[in-house]
């Protein structure tokens, strides 16, 4: 047993595992892993469960309460329940909310009320898969699902619509593909995104597709990496044209150049290219990750990464599901105590350096995921295709992995952008490519609005969701292109609840859904809250409240004056509109905004 456990705590976890596994004969399973306790008999905890199971023992010792989900990981783990969740879908039966979050480690989400089918998740790291598994994907999506998929803001897939007898084909299919679902969703560490355009990009610092594959492997091939307190997001970014967003992330890989003559504690670094660490961020909780001081050799970054984790396994908040985010234990320990628990993990060191040792990193640009962009190899170029709202049915993705196959290299690449990219198209073929896109309704062009319009899932297909944001964000986009021209690009942000899956937070302009109260009789209508000034990288900050309570029918008139009082009020043609809504106080813009309201 652990040596930083008391007697008392010891016999708790004793108490505890004995519990579990009173739990588990219940359900006809077998023993826990464990080995016996010192003169008791009863198991404690071992195997890969072994420090999950130690943290909520950890949590009841002291006096705590475990939230239901840590329960349901302790009486069954997901992965031992496979065969269960076979006979369900064999039978055409839905899961009851302990197997509903037990199916989420296996990718699968049962939405309803939204929808009476399950939602799958996948795993694309780095958001990069070939043609071959995009259009076999199509196939699986056509035979076993709704005729269609999402492009999420993980730069990841997710396919909706799926009969219960459909599920274990599905997952089972995706693995013959060389894709997976695995620990997609609930308490683990989900899909890893890099930079889109990662070893193709002439402003990148860092190819980061080794390092986010290396990553995800690392995960899929250890047990003990999941159940951890809460979900967990990590992003590795090159430095390329296109953000990453890993600001976004628990744990952000921020590729830097240190200079000549850094030192840590005195020593010479080495310079060149390095990761910088930056933890915590979670735009939902109204947090961006922030910088720790600590750069990362790109090749150490798995076991950095590893080491976090796992202080967050064994001290995160089990019990309190709306505080057991990374966020929260760095807000309680503060950074300097976290750092030191992972060098212990890692028995070394961290490498710290002052800000002024670090070289200024390439400006991204924000159409860069949409477009013709000459790739660092001459003669070829990505295409960045753009997607209406992410949406995409069989049909296109058969032509895209086409596309992909004869005109490109044949990657797919996905953008945290809810697109695509075609990359290694050779300078002959844009314009048959560009054709070919066309012929299937898309484009590889976009106005500088619905370049930067983001949604996630809504009520449409999402229990949470207070307002259908994907129609919303097609409505708002419309009204606005018929009664004005932007000059420079404008982030649109709708999310459907305070999970944030579109992080409106970050958003030039970001809606959150909500359900307005109208009349008197307690009845609501779909709705949103508005922010602005949202932003990330160098602009990063968290967008203020706008205005609250505002009916999904009137927020693209509402919009539209938004974006009115910024062409008419800016400084300069240049001025973006983070800046001016920046330069504002929330009354002085909601004043200018009512003004040019009341003159349309």
């Amino acid at each position: 047993m652990s040596d930083d456990f008391t007697p008392d705590q010891k016999r708790y976890l004793e108490g505890f595992m004995s519990g579990m596994q009173s739990a588990r004969t219940a359900r006809g399973l077998g023993p826990l892993g464990g080995t016996p306790g010192a003169g008791t008999g009863q198991p404690v905890p071992a195997g890969p469960d072994k420090e999950h199971l130690e943290a909520q023992a950890r949590t009841v010792a002291a006096g705590g309460k475990l939230a239901d989900q840590e329960k349901w990981k302790a009486a069954e783990h997901p992965f031992d329940a496979y065969a269960r969740f076979k006979d369900q879908a064999r039978a055409g039966l839905y899961p009851k909310p302990e197997d509903n979050f037990r199916w989420r480690y296996h990718g699968l989400f049962y939405v309803a009320p939204a929808q009476n089918s399950y939602m799958c998740r996948l795993r694309i790291p780095n958001g990069i898969l070939t043609s071959w598994q995009f259009s076999g994907l199509a196939d699986l999506t056509e035979a076993l699902c709704g005729p269609y998929a999402h492009v999420t803001t993980r730069a990841n897939l997710q396919v909706r619509e799926i009969p219960a007898e459909n599920a274990a084909a599905l997952l089972e299919g995706l693995a013959d593909l060389g894709l997976t679902a695995k620990g997609s969703g609930a308490d683990n560490i989900r899909n890893v995104t890099g930079s889109a355009t990662a070893g193709i990009d002439p402003l990148e610092l860092l190819d980061t597709r080794p390092h986010a594959r290396a990553w995800h492997h690392h995960i899929l091939n250890d047990r003990s990496l999941y159940g951890l307190p809460r979900k967990f997001n990590v992003a590795f970014d090159g430095a390329g044209s296109i953000a990453t967003l890993e600001d976004t992330n628990d744990i952000g890989f921020q590729a830097i150049e240190v200079m000549e003559g850094a030192l840590c504690e005195g020593r010479p670094v080495a310079p060149g290219i390095w990761y910088r660490l930056a933890l915590g961020g979670i735009t939902g909780h109204k947090d961006l990750a922030r910088d720790t001081g600590v750069i990362v050799a790109p090749d150490d970054a798995v076991t950095v990464a590893d080491a976090i984790v796992r202080v967050f396994i064994a001290h995160g908040n089990r019990g309190d599901r709306a505080r057991s985010r990374l966020k929260y234990l760095l807000d309680s320990w503060g950074f300097e105590r976290f750092l030191a628990a992972v060098e212990e993990r890692l028995g070394r060191r961290l490498v710290r350096i002052e800000a002024a040792s670090v070289g200024p990193r390439p400006v991204y640009d924000r159409l860069g995921h949409i477009g013709v962009h000459a790739q660092a190899q001459p003669g070829l170029n990505w295409i960045g295709v753009a997607l209406p709202v992410g949406r995409l049915s069989v049909a296109q993705m058969r032509v895209l992995a086409a596309i992909a196959q004869q005109a490109g290299d044949g990657d797919i690449r996905l953008t945290v952008w809810q697109n695509l990219l075609i990359s290694g198209v050779p300078d002959e073929k844009i314009e048959d490519v560009l054709a070919h896109l066309q012929a299937i309704g898309l484009s590889a062009q976009s106005s500088m609005l619905r370049a930067g319009l983001i949604a996630c899932t809504g009520a449409t297909g999402c229990k949470f969701a207070g307002a259908y944001t994907k129609e919303d964000a097609l409505a708002i986009a419309a009204h606005c292109e018929a009664r004005l021209t932007l000059d420079s690009p404008v982030n649109i942000h709708l999310t459907g609840c305070h999970n944030s899956c579109a992080q409106h937070y970050i958003g030039d302009l970001g809606l959150i859904g909500a359900k307005i109260p109208v009349g008197e009789e307690g009845d609501t209508v779909p709705g949103y809250h508005v922010f602005v000034g949202g932003g990330f990288g160098v602009d990063g900050g968290i967008g203020r409240e706008l205005c609250s309570d505002v009916k999904a029918q009137d927020a693209p008139a509402l919009v539209e004056s938004i974006l009115r009082s910024w062409l008419a009020h800016r400084l300069t043609p240049e001025e973006s509109f983070v800046a001016f809504a920046r330069r504002h106080e929330i009354t002085a813009l909601q004043r200018m905004i009512a003004e040019i309201g009341e003159a349309a």
